[in-house]
């Protein structure tokens, strides 16, 4: 079974920080590598690079955003893991622009709290106390909690991608027996297109032919248009990427992008071959389904 890069998981648990609940969020979307993004609270400075070294392990792949932060317990209030505002430098860089103000008769002030705010130690992460061991293992719990509602999110996104990659590809192989309602007809219009060609030779031209020569080349014109090999290898392509999504499970987005090159390829060479605008218009309904493929196999773990 295949899992989609797409999740979202919350857990929060209750620690022993002033009443305080911790909560862990985790978001992701679809890319070619890990691409974490970590917002965490200040008490967890020091355990980022433990935090994503976890998150590495157990998520593989995709675009991820991990928040961690404490709430009130009983309020539910906003996350307070935000860059606090240091009310005394703030209270004093104002004083320090308001004074300059009335001695250089500046006439607008709209522009002091902008200036304040770029000011050193205006918005400034507070010290604070290392996280407790018991508190920690409170985080890890959540963590694990929220990891595994992820990953019970992405299982339900493949399923469905799953479902939605075999009816495509159910699609393709109807439409490749189709192809065979237009094969041998195809053949024989060919022959007799190239014989009615030679007809309107003039009768020296004709008499001078090599009719043994003209039968070989024609032979091997019509066995450069068959399609055979092509179907064949289709077909096998189509079982193959069935197959990988089945047995393989996590980890096989990118060899499920590379099937899907090669079932593009002989789709490719079934419409140079067809010489027919059934077949032709076969060939492009299969290239519109076969990039319906390759966009949602973007979406693969």
């Amino acid at each position: 079974m295949i899992f989609s890069m797409t999740g979202y998981g919350k857990a929060e648990d209750q620690t022993s920080i002033d009443n305080k609940k911790v909560v862990v969020e985790l978001r992701s979307l679809n890319s070619k590598s890990l691409d974490l993004n970590v917002r965490i609270a200040p008490q967890l400075r020091g355990k980022e690079l433990e935090i994503r070294t976890l998150i590495g392990q157990r998520l593989e792949r995709g675009k991820i955003d991990l928040s961690i932060y404490y709430q009130d317990a009983v309020l539910g209030d906003t996350p307070n893991s935000f860059t606090p505002i240091n009310h005394e430098a703030f209270t004093y860089y104002y004083k320090e622009l308001i004074g300059l103000q009335k001695e250089l008769g500046w006439a607008n002030n709209q522009d002091i709290v902008s200036a304040i705010l770029r000011m050193p130690d205006v918005t400034k992460i507070q010290d604070s106390t290392d996280i407790s061991d018991d508190d920690w293992q409170v985080v890890l719990h959540t963590m694990d909690e929220a990891i595994e509602q992820f990953k019970s999110f992405r299982s339900q996104e493949g399923n469905a991608l799953y479902n939605m990659f075999c009816e495509k590809l159910d699609a393709i192989a109807t439409l490749l027996v189709n192809v065979e309602n237009y094969e041998q007809g195809r053949v024989e219009k060919i022959r007799a297109r190239l014989e009615a060609n030679l007809e309107q030779l003039n009768t020296t031209t004709q008499q001078a032919i090599d009719r043994n020569r003209l039968e070989q080349e024609m032979i091997y014109y019509l066995e450069k248009l068959d399609i055979t090999e092509e179907k064949v290898r289709l077909t096998n392509h189509l079982k193959y990427f069935r197959e990988t999504m089945e047995n393989e499970g996590t980890g096989v987005g990118k060899k499920l992008g590379f099937i899907a090159q090669e079932m593009g390829r002989e789709i490719n060479t079934l419409g140079s071959k067809s010489n027919q605008s059934e077949m032709q218009i076969i060939v492009v309904q299969m290239k519109d389904i076969l990039e319906q493929i390759k966009e949602q196999v973007l979406n693969v773990l």
